[in-house]
């Protein structure tokens, strides 16, 4: 699985760093570009829950085939259809995109879980996690190191094109995980949505459901940010992705160690670290005239996705615990579905905000009053987390 998540996030590195920008180039104004990232989550979000019944009781490893398969033929197709503008293609291959994103969400925290001894349960979170940095930051640097090479030849779409080709390793992986899973066989299997422990789910899901709207705010589009407020080509913010990813695996590589020092409370210490910094990031925008802004903005941006990111192993993980196996694959879909509903939401939303003129810094304003909110319900989760744990009511 390891080798499968490093292949497709160089592929997630090039889409997240400079498909937007592409897309920009070639004449999608900003509204196009929010309109089709929500069909995409709106896809994801349509699918996380039926998946997450449909994958109880059953091997893993065939679904995680299908998903990589679909993941790289929505990629490669896109790339056609918004050169020839093909609008009605290009949601539909935006929505498989989505659908295959939160498939590989929804999979990746059930099957370590389930296949990983518990003790090594947060070492192999941190090591997902950190191997999805590893990919973003060959992905990066390559993308940079290709323009700089011959920005005429390798332009983005080109450059899009050739990470597809990485379609064919994570496939050769894929086909090579692991056979012989560890299937639970729950007494009964909750086809019936009735059934599932939807209090509990719901607790453990609110602080990232609060989180999850702010970031889709900002997040997809904080490469437009840059673009056009500072005039970053895709090239620079390749690398400065890059530089940031570096700061991530670093980061995820330090997670058990924090982790066992401090326990889950160091989520909210992280977290508010990181808040601070997109305060300041969005501030920028308003002083993008003085000589030092971008370099306030770029300090603040890659110091900000590093310090979310450290507390990323330690709530899934927490997470899964405190709901319990029965309603583990739910919760996973339950996450999955918030991201992607929510992003759905925030990306309309960010459409409407752009329509009427406001410009980045507000709305990453916004981001940064949600976010306090979802920090504060971590604060309370992990205090109910801790509460549970010594009452004997976690792990059952």
């Amino acid at each position: 699985m390891i080798t499968v998540i490093f292949c497709v996030s160089i592929l997630d590195s090039s889409v997240f760093l400079i498909l937007n920008i592409y897309l920009s180039k070639l004449g999608y104004s900003d509204p196009d570009i929010a309109s089709f990232l929500s069909c995409r989550f709106l896809a994801a979000f349509s699918t996380a829950i039926p998946l997450g019944i449909l994958i109880q009781n059953k091997r893993l490893q065939p679904f995680y085939a299908i998903i990589v398969v679909g993941y790289f033929t929505a990629i490669f197709s896109l790339l056609q259809a918004v050169h020839l503008g093909w609008k009605p293609i290009i949601y539909a291959l935006f929505a498989l995109q989505g659908i295959s994103i939160a498939g590989r969400f929804i999979i990746t925290a059930p099957y370590i879980l389930r296949n990983i001894k518990k003790e090594e349960h947060t070492s192999v979170f941190a090591l997902t996690f950190a191997t999805g940095s590893a990919g973003l930051i060959i992905g990066g640097g390559l993308v940079y190191i290709l323009s700089w090479i011959d920005p005429i030849y390798f332009h983005e779409g080109r450059i899009l094109q050739y990470f597809c080709g990485f379609g064919l390793l994570a496939l050769f992986a894929v086909f090579n995980m692991k056979k012989e899973e560890y299937v639970p066989q729950l007494k009964e299997k909750k086809s019936n949505l009735s059934q599932f422990d939807w209090a509990l789910i719901g607790r453990a899901a609110m602080p990232n459901l609060v989180i999850a709207i702010g970031a889709g705010l900002t997040i997809p589009f904080v490469n437009l940010f840059f673009f056009n407020v500072f005039g970053m080509d895709s090239n620079q913010f390749a690398l400065l992705g890059t530089m940031t990813s570096v700061l991530v695996l670093v980061g995820s590589l330090l997670v058990p160690s924090i982790k066992g020092r401090w326990g889950y409370g160091s989520i909210t210490v992280t977290q508010s670290l990181s808040v601070a910094a997109l305060f300041l990031l969005a501030t920028s925008d308003f002083i993008s005239t003085w000589e030092w802004a971008i370099y306030m903005a770029i300090i603040c941006y890659v110091i900000r996705q590093p310090l979310m990111n450290l507390a990323g192993p330690m709530t899934a993980e927490m997470t899964m615990y405190y709901v319990g196996e029965r309603n583990r694959e739910m919760m996973s879909a339950v996450n999955s579905s918030i991201w992607s509903g929510s992003w759905f939401f925030s990306s309309l939303i960010f459409k409407v905000l752009r329509e009427s003129g406001l410009n980045y810094g507000s709305i990453f304003y916004i981001t940064t009053a949600l976010y306090i909110v979802g920090v504060s319900f971590y604060f309370f989760l992990v205090r109910d987390f801790y509460r549970k744990e010594k009452a004997g009511l976690i792990g059952e």
